[in-house]
């Protein structure tokens, strides 16, 4: 019985945040050393990040508040507010993203109405309350009020991938049940002006997002894009509990993001993925195939020429990256930062193209924390080129260090 995602949709606030003018916000803050004042100024101009979206009206520059909380436009200060302000504000436009994202997900997928819903999987760590998403879900959807709900909290920017894994099984449990996932995440609550260095990378990044879809056994229909969820897996790095982290604090939630997490994610991205492909038959023996193939083809280049590299050096550029980009057509890799898609790309022998849908996605709308990644998804189900039957390879990174990874295949309705 295949499982499969189908409409997959995405919300973002409408303020929008012009990368270069929030750097300099950012660097003209008073209190910043002259380190922190350079650090700044990297850190935003290497992001990769053009724009992204805040539910913090007041954080432009135009902005005209009697009382503001967040930004002084007429200052142009940063403001410090409380846990409690940031949350408050949390629980009333999270849940408008909540909303928003499940309504357009129910409105995209045909032949499904709001009734046939039967589980409820919200994720987000980037605020508290309850009753919760989930229950407002069902209220504002008309969900029947016999649907199960599930809450994923705190559990960082993979938290995406656990939430697709549980309902598939949800789905294999029962191949009647109908599964409505959402995630919606508010980092920018929680950006400040700080001359730490994990402080700085982390307001030069995170963003607001939201992004649902719907888990099932029913088959996309004609037209509909769609992704068959075939297999997932799990795996924490050896190293790395102490470079990405997420605590809460008296003024708002703090970020650690070291510099060292795409070195982490560089030294252990092949064994991260091991165990996944191993779940996979069909791929095992493309891959196998490819390398072989790719092999001989070095071998009989090697035996033509003369001089120059000899045939064991050709031999041994014959891996299993390499291989990787030609068996799985598609990458959706969590944007955490720019520095990491450079890693993944090099790591694992991916074109550029494969890696434009998170590039993109990083462009336009930084880092949504959980969301990002089916945002990512969803560039690639869009895209033009993306035909029937191709692979997909879906990995997040986060609090650890986690590598939430899976294996999914288009189809096309």
């Amino acid at each position: 019985m295949a499982v499969t995602l189908r409409a997959l949709q995405t919300v973002v606030p409408p303020t929008v945040l012009v990368q270069e003018q929030v750097r300099d916000i950012f660097a003209a803050q008073p209190g910043l050393s002259r380190l922190a004042q350079r650090l700044v100024t990297a850190s935003f101009n290497l992001s990769g990040i053009d724009t992204r979206h805040t539910v913090i009206e007041e954080l432009t520059l135009d902005a005209d508040v009697d009382q503001p909380q967040f930004f002084d436009a007429k200052t142009q200060r940063l403001l410090v507010p409380g846990t409690r302000v940031r949350n408050e504000l949390y629980i009333e436009q999270a849940t408008k993203l909540f909303v928003e994202a499940g309504r357009r997900a129910l409105a995209a997928c045909p032949g499904l109405e709001a009734g046939d819903i039967t589980h409820v999987v919200t994720v987000s760590c980037t605020g508290f309350y309850a009753p919760g998403p989930d229950y407002m879900l069902v209220r504002e959807l008309g969900l029947a009020p016999s649907t199960q709900r599930y809450h994923l909290g705190f559990m960082g920017c993979y938290a995406a991938m656990p939430a697709l894994r549980t309902a598939k099984q949800f789905v294999e449990a029962d191949p009647d049940a109908v599964v409505l996932v959402v995630s919606a995440e508010l980092c920018s609550l929680h950006l400040r002006t700080s001359s730490d260095p994990d402080t700085i990378v982390a307001s030069s990044l995170f963003s607001d997002g939201a992004a649902a879809g719907i888990v099932s056994s029913r088959p996309p229909v004609a037209g509909e894009n769609a992704l068959n969820l075939d297999h997932f897996e799990t795996v924490i790095t050896p190293v790395g509990e102490g470079d990405m982290a997420w605590k809460i604090g008296d003024e708002g939630f703090e970020m650690v993001l070291s510099s060292y997490v795409p070195h982490i994610i560089d030294e252990h991205i092949e064994s991260a993925l091991a165990p996944l492909f191993g779940r996979d038959e069909s791929l095992t023996r493309s891959l196998a195939a490819d390398v072989v193939a790719e092999a001989g083809a070095l071998a009989a280049q090697a035996q033509s020429q003369e001089g120059g590299e000899s045939p064991g050096q050709l031999l041994t550029a014959a891996s299993p990256g390499s291989a990787l980009s030609t068996a799985i057509a598609h990458w959706a890799i969590h944007p955490g930062g720019r520095s990491i898609l450079d890693k993944t790309e090099a790591k694992l022998g991916l074109t550029e193209a494969q890696l434009v849908p998170s590039r993109e996605t990083l462009r336009t709308n930084g880092n949504m924390s959980s969301a990002t990644i089916l945002f990512v998804m969803k560039a690639i189900l869009d895209g033009e080129a993306t035909a029937d039957g191709e692979r997909v390879c879906a990995m997040a990174f986060g609090p650890g260090l986690t590598v939430e990874s899976g294996l999914m295949t288009v189809q096309r309705g």
